[in-house]
């Protein structure tokens, strides 16, 4: 009977860590993968910028939420450009991950016809703004007019920390 007493009491213990562990687990669980909610597609935060088909009020209640973010010096929206595109600008170190985020240039089908990425230009771990350059190499498309886009790197591939900037541009003819 004295045998079974400890095996009993270390039998308890056991549960009661097993129990205590699979709780934590569970709690750490909803955490990692939070519940969808009704809501969710509010929060996804999509910056955009056109010039086409928006209201003054609209386009510029847009610039200066993508500002709060990112800032282009080059190009700007409407610019006629030509390859190789030398994009310059500022983003929140919150931007980007790994010092870069993805850009992509689309011809006015959405037609994806360049693909690379920026790379920050100074230290990258911040909340402040860090310079960014990148280069798009590219063919001129038969469409007159594209969007350069320009998208926060999301390594986790959750919807709500998904945000991008589409700029407007117009491609220059090729001399023939």
């Amino acid at each position: 009977m004295k045998t079974k007493k400890p095996l009993n009491t270390i039998i308890i213990l056991f549960a009661a860590l097993m129990f205590t562990a699979g709780a934590t687990f569970t709690s750490c669980f909803n955490v990692i993968q939070p519940k969808e909610s009704a809501g969710q597609e509010e929060s996804q935060q999509v910056i955009t910028s056109s010039l086409e088909n928006e209201t003054p009020e609209q386009s510029d209640n847009q610039v200066e939420k993508a500002e709060e973010m990112i800032k282009i010096s080059s190009p700007k929206p409407g610019d006629t450009i030509s390859s190789p595109l030398l994009i310059k600008g500022e983003a929140r170190g919150t931007w980007y991950f790994e010092a870069s985020f993805p850009v992509k240039l689309l011809d006015a089908d959405g037609n994806i016809i360049a693909v690379h990425y920026a790379q920050a230009q100074g230290e990258w771990m911040t909340d402040e703004f860090v310079s960014f350059t990148s280069e798009l190499i590219f063919k001129t498309p038969q469409t007159e007019t594209g969007t350069l886009v320009l998208q926060k790197d999301n390594p986790s591939s959750l919807e709500e920390n998904d945000a991008s900037i589409e700029i407007p541009v117009r491609f220059a003819k090729d001399k023939k």
